[in-house]
């Protein structure tokens, strides 16, 4: 299943899902059929006890009325959409987990993966997280702002100290993540004074200005991917291919990558895990992102994510 959020023409946010080739309005669906506002995949998760038997009874109902076919299903191709995800509690993120990028970064790559362990950080969904073809804003603070596509996991249960076998279970389905991000933040100050930590935690705040984390277009649920670690991955900047990869490559996978997270913090239903980017950023080539760019990032049987950046 595909789902996708949408503004509605009097500028509301609706839960869609995508349905013989149009969209169901599942909100309104869930209005007129449960009595319920549902906005959000989250309401179609593990954790919520009868979200996976109501979802059957939306659809169910959808098919066998025309009715309310004509009522609740919409035409995909103009529809305004805003991040497939909103109520994320946790965004989570890798940093160094494809060899060549930890190269163009200018890191030793790492030839012993079984004697490292993921190196991860969180950005703030509530002000990162933006929409599908929503603008990136160069702002006054901004020196070197780069691109990062990335496959994004949707946590479906709540888990903790969850077994690398059992971690799949867990994996509600797969969206495309751009983690956007300033390279050389504070390197404008004048006669700074730079202490020993001080370069980790420029990169850190680099990954956290508003909008740096477009997301979407669709949340696909994960019986759609036979396997999420073997998917092209791609990113294009004005039409210029700059990155060109395959999930194979990741240096930590799924399972692993969630059973690591796990020890430390409870994953929740909604949580995103990015995994990390592949080589082919814009710091390697000497090239940042500026006004007028369009960012154009694909991941195999997800979709397409196209971010313009503006002021």
């Amino acid at each position: 299943m595909r789902f996708l959020r949408f503004f509605t023409d009097e500028g509301v946010v609706h839960l869609g899902l995508r349905y013989e080739g149009r969209v169901m309005d599942v909100t309104l669906a869930a209005q007129r059929l449960l009595a319920k506002d549902i906005v959000s995949p989250t309401a179609f998760m593990v954790e919520e006890s009868d979200g996976p038997d109501q979802l059957a009874t939306l659809v169910g109902s959808i098919a066998g009325s025309e009715t309310l076919q004509r009522e609740v299903l919409r035409e995909a191709d103009h529809l305004r959409l805003d991040a497939p995800l909103r109520d994320v509690r946790k965004l989570l993120a890798l940093a160094g987990n494809y060899h060549q990028h930890i190269v163009e970064s200018g890191f030793k790559d790492v030839d012993e993966p079984s004697r490292i362990t993921p190196q991860v950080f969180m950005k703030p969904p509530s002000t990162c997280i933006t929409a599908p073809g929503k603008p990136v804003s160069i702002r006054q603070a901004n020196v070197f702002v780069d691109w990062e596509i990335e496959l994004a996991v949707i946590i479906g249960r709540r888990g903790r100290d969850i077994p690398r076998e059992k971690a799949m279970a867990f994996v509600f389905g797969y969206t495309i993540l751009n983690d956007v991000s300033e390279r050389d933040f504070n390197s404008r100050m004048a006669d700074r004074k730079v202490r020993e930590f001080d370069p980790f935690f420029d990169w850190l705040m680099g990954k956290w200005f508003d909008g740096f984390c477009p997301l979407g277009p669709e949340v696909l649920t994960a019986d759609e991917i036979p396997d999420p670690h073997a998917l092209a991955i791609r990113l294009w900047v004005n039409g210029q291919l700059m990155q060109d990869a395959n999930t194979s490559q990741m240096i930590f996978g799924i399972p692993e990558t969630i059973s690591y997270i796990s020890q430390v913090m409870t994953l929740e239903p909604g949580d995103i895990i990015a995994m990390g980017t592949p080589a082919g950023v814009g710091k390697g080539r000497g090239i940042c992102l500026k006004p007028g760019d369009v960012m154009r990032g694909e991941i195999e049987g997800i979709g397409v994510l196209e971010t313009p950046v503006n002021l």
